[in-house]
């Protein structure tokens, strides 16, 4: 069969209209912070690139070097009234960090993991790497921690973070 040139405009038509949604998709979607919150939020990208920017080398499970851009973690919480810095004691200590993704993934950092007045590692909620969005199957919004020896807990396709207290 051959292509003619009504068939070849067809397909690109449709590739363009496929590409056009899937960018827009992934720079509308939210990314939602709730549970022990002083302020439940429903963050955009647009909306994390005003905080302060957090770039990072790092290097992917196959070893490759990668420039992300994105926010230090703690700067989201902080904005959410998440329990940090002088107030993180006592039975605040108690309180967790649950990141899932659209696919129902789950990983867990305690808050001293993310705090600075804890440590000195940083943990990003990343939207760009090497100057562009997450690809597909990575965005919109990533964790990515360097400090981890391995890459368990850098989830990919982040749909909510929900802060909770540890329970027997």
């Amino acid at each position: 069969m051959q292509i003619t040139d009504f068939m070849y405009k067809q397909i690109i038509a449709l590739f363009l209209i496929v590409f056009t949604f899937t960018v827009h998709a992934q720079t509308a979607a939210t990314l939602k912070v709730e549970g022990e919150v002083q302020t439940p939020l429903t963050l955009t990208i647009k909306d994390l690139a005003t905080f302060k920017n957090t770039p990072i080398k790092a290097k992917d499970r196959d070893g490759k070097e990668h420039s992300y851009t994105g926010v230090a973690l703690h700067e989201v919480l902080q904005q959410a009234g998440v329990t940090l810095g002088g107030q993180l004691r006592g039975e605040n200590l108690a309180k967790y960090i649950r990141i899932k993704a659209t696919d129902g993934y789950e990983v867990v950092y305690s808050l001293a993991e993310v705090d600075p007045e804890f440590t000195d590692k940083v943990v990003v909620l990343a939207y760009e790497v090497d100057g562009k969005p997450l690809p597909i199957g990575e965005g919109p919004f990533r964790i990515v921690a360097p400090g981890d020896k391995k890459h368990a807990r850098w989830i990919r396709q982040i749909a909510s973070i929900k802060i909770l207290f540890a329970k027997d």
